[in-house]
């Protein structure tokens, strides 16, 4: 007799709404649009501020931390929460890199010093591997010399901010390294909201912390499922503003919202938004529960880029003249989407990797 699995509640508790609430009324009187196009222009895109008003007055760095290393221990479900509301407003902060990424990694390993170090916001720590990389892709290493790392490794997303990175290293280990040791070089990146470096190690001191395939695999996996989570937040902004603005702008002395022909358009891109909605929720659950974690985040990377790009896309369009200028913000919508739809692997990567896991591999 075989047990069959429940089946997950998809729905937002009392406890989630609430830190929706919370994060959201926070993002409107500290993140607005006008804020966040004067950072994308200058040199320091990065909103330290805000990042350590979420950190430090909301405890939000730690939620997956647990609780006797001075993390709220959360689950992936209260994380999914967080970065809907932070997809809404393309906010520059390292939630995404440090928050999930690096901080699955070291609990892979189990450092407690750096977890309480990340929990408590006194760092921000960061995985040296290309956002691009695929939780089952490979990923580049550095070189260990007489005990110190040289190398070079690109694509690094929010090294600029990191205080700690978590470096790969060839003898299989992940190596801690302070930022003062590496020289963090920035790259052109489409996304303005969150910048990429090469980071160059040239003789830096690390501290072991574990193997890193594990870590390295755990954390990426955690970031595709979650980067869902970021990816619906953006796509419902980009609904939701496009209908308010369709209602306003009027033609033929009429709502330009009252045509059947963007009517059709607007529906289709609502059920893309609400089938991505129940994906992205199924991943975060089984990144919290364990169940099936491999094909739940799989199924929601295949979907989710796609879903992104075109709502953003679909927003520009419909706000017409308007919406081709640079003091309108869909702009920074329509480049976060791009760049997700590359990060922790493309649609048909994870396509790929969903066709393995279910014996559906092309012959």
């Amino acid at each position: 007799m075989t047990t069959q699995r429940p089946q997950p509640d998809l729905l937002y508790s009392e406890e989630e709404e609430a830190l929706r609430a919370a994060v959201r009324d926070l993002l409107t009187d500290h993140c607005d649009a006008a804020a966040v196009l004067a950072r994308a222009e200058s040199d320091a895109p990065h909103d330290v501020r805000l990042w350590k008003t979420l950190t430090e007055g909301m405890g939000l760095a730690g939620l997956l931390v647990p609780e006797e290393l001075d993390g709220q221990g959360a689950t992936h479900r209260e994380v999914a929460v967080v970065l809907e509301e932070l997809g809404r407003a393309v906010a520059p902060v390292p939630f995404l890199t440090s928050a999930v990424v690096a901080t699955e990694a070291l609990l892979a390993c189990g450092d407690e010093d750096l977890l309480r170090r990340l929990a408590s916001a006194t760092a921000v720590g960061g995985l040296a591997v290309g956002l691009h990389t695929a939780p089952d892709a490979a990923y580049r290493t550095v070189r260990v010399e007489g005990g110190t790392l040289h190398g070079e490794l690109t694509g690094v997303a929010d090294a600029a901010v990191a205080d700690v990175l978590l470096v790969p290293a060839d003898d299989g280990g992940l190596y801690a390294v302070d930022a003062p040791a590496v020289t963090v070089t920035p790259q052109v990146s489409l996304d303005l909201t969150r910048p990429l470096a090469t980071v160059t190690l040239s003789g830096a001191k690390g501290r072991r912390l574990g193997d890193a395939e594990p870590a390295v695999r755990r954390a990426l996996r955690a970031g595709a499922g979650l980067l869902a989570c970021e990816q619906l937040g953006l796509a419902e902004w980009a609904l939701t503003e496009t209908v308010r603005y369709l209602k306003e702008r009027k033609q033929f002395n009429r709502p330009v919202g009252g045509f059947q022909a963007l009517k059709h358009r607007l529906a289709q891109l609502w059920l893309d938004v609400v089938h991505l909605r129940a994906a992205a929720r199924n991943a975060a659950d089984a990144l919290a529960t364990g169940d099936d974690v491999d094909t739940a985040v799989a199924v929601v990377q295949a979907y989710a880029a796609p879903v992104a790009v075109r709502a953003a896309e679909e927003a520009l369009q419909l706000h017409g003249g308007i919406g081709m200028t640079w003091e309108h913000p869909v702009h920074l919508y329509l480049k976060r989407a791009k760049a997700d739809s590359i990060a922790y692997g493309t649609a048909g990567a994870h396509r790929e990797a969903l066709a393995e896991l279910v014996g559906l591999r092309a012959p």
